[in-house]
């Protein structure tokens, strides 16, 4: 019986796709994200700004570079470059998804075959599950991933009012996952708190995970317990006062879409590239409805407020001996280890010692490797899937 797949709702737009297999063409209906507004076409002309052109040698990668430059769809609260991104969804016959949880829905892109057993892909903090979209086309096509939005980002529902952002509880949304698709086990690949969570989850329910992927954070992060107490006196305040304008319900500040595009470029200190920011843009903005031609970020600005696990050293290395099925960890050369390297270095160590299908890299690149500069990371990540991805249908 062929996985069953939570669908997004019936306002959804479908748009056929066609694909090459072999011989034989094959249709797919691929459900675009619901948004607001109508639809028109539009085309891209060779000479458009510089924006586009620069997107669109990112957008159409090494296997689709140069072929169509059309946008099927575009909607009225876009920018441009999201028509580019629809695009490209449509190009690798990406399919939105939609799981239900007690508050709302968590949203999600299903890549390759739809009967099989998805390696499931967690995002950073205030990233979404765009942040996968020029990795994955990379992999190989007989596999499926399952890009997630956590809780409060991208497209799924943020958590009730009155309420704060912890990493633990991102573990719950796994379980979710798991009973909509009836799956015993997760495979997993997560990016810096995507890494962490996917850690968390496989070293307390070892029996769940076949193996996983962390890229560019290694483990909850020790901090220094001289300046917690006033983090926390500074933070929870701040929380209050977000969920307080939350349920004002008000429009959050807007940009015009370039400048939304530097503040991605510069809050990440670089590591996201202005070529690649519209992939996380585009499940993270919205055209305001105040002022024409400008643009806001959707996020609960109460993931900003965090205060991580605030857990010591020991348990981590507790932790870290309970994982021992394949393990790979790819590390950013110009990212920081946000701790004393000392931690980093000893939860290396144990693991190495404990677990002998454990492999760490070092990557030339920044903290947003994946995105930026997926091509270094095909490689070790494609290699790795080669000796331990087991083909699971449903």
């Amino acid at each position: 019986m062929p996985v069953h797949r939570a669908l997004i709702s019936a306002a959804s737009v479908d748009n056929a796709h066609t694909r090459r297999e072999g011989a034989s063409t094959v249709r797919h209906k691929t459900p675009v994200p619901q948004r607001e507004g109508h639809f028109t076409t539009m085309v891209v002309k060779g000479s458009g700004v510089m924006l586009v052109k620069s997107l669109l040698g990112s957008l159409f990668s090494h296997e689709t570079r140069g072929i169509v430059q059309r946008t099927a769809v575009r909607y009225s609260h876009h920018h441009q470059a999201h028509d580019l991104v629809e695009e490209h969804d449509r190009q690798h016959d990406v399919e939105e998804v939609r799981i239900p949880v007690p508050y709302g829905e968590i949203a999600g892109k299903w890549w390759g075959p739809r009967d099989v057993r998805p390696i499931v892909c967690i995002h950073g903090w205030q990233d979404n599950a765009g942040t996968f979209d020029r990795l994955i086309p990379l992999l190989p096509k007989h596999m499926s991933f399952l890009a997630l939005d956590l809780p409060g980002h991208g497209l799924s529902s943020r958590i009730p009012d009155g309420m704060m952002y912890h990493t633990l509880d991102n573990t719950l949304s796994l379980f979710h996952v798991m009973r909509e698709y009836r799956w015993k086990k997760l495979s997993l690949m997560g990016h810096s708190m995507g890494s962490i969570i996917s850690f968390l989850f496989t070293s307390t329910f070892p029996d769940k995970v076949d193996f996983y992927i962390g890229i560019d954070a290694l483990k909850p992060h020790i901090a220094d317990a001289a300046k917690f107490p006033g983090r926390l006196e500074k933070r929870l305040p701040q929380s209050l006062l977000a969920d307080a304008r939350n349920r004002e319900k008000s429009e959050p500040p807007a940009y015009p879409y370039e400048e939304l595009i530097e503040r991605l470029h510069l809050g990440t200190n670089k590591s996201v590239t202005r070529e690649a920011a519209p992939f996380l843009l585009y499940r993270n903005t919205r055209k305001s409805t105040l002022h024409p031609d400008r643009y806001y970020f959707t996020r609960d600005s109460r993931l900003k407020y965090g205060l991580g696990m605030g857990w010591d050293q020991a348990i981590n290395l507790e932790l870290a001996k309970r994982v021992v099925q394949p393990y790979l960890f790819i590390k950013a050369k110009h990212s920081p280890y946000y701790e004393e390297r000392k931690y980093f270095d000893e939860f290396v160590e144990l693991v190495k010692g404990n677990n002998p299908q454990f492999e760490l890299e070092f990557v030339d690149s920044t903290h947003h490797l994946h995105l930026t500069e997926p091509e270094k990371v095909v490689p070790i990540v494609g290699r790795f899937l080669g000796k331990y991805w087991k083909e699971e249908r449903g």
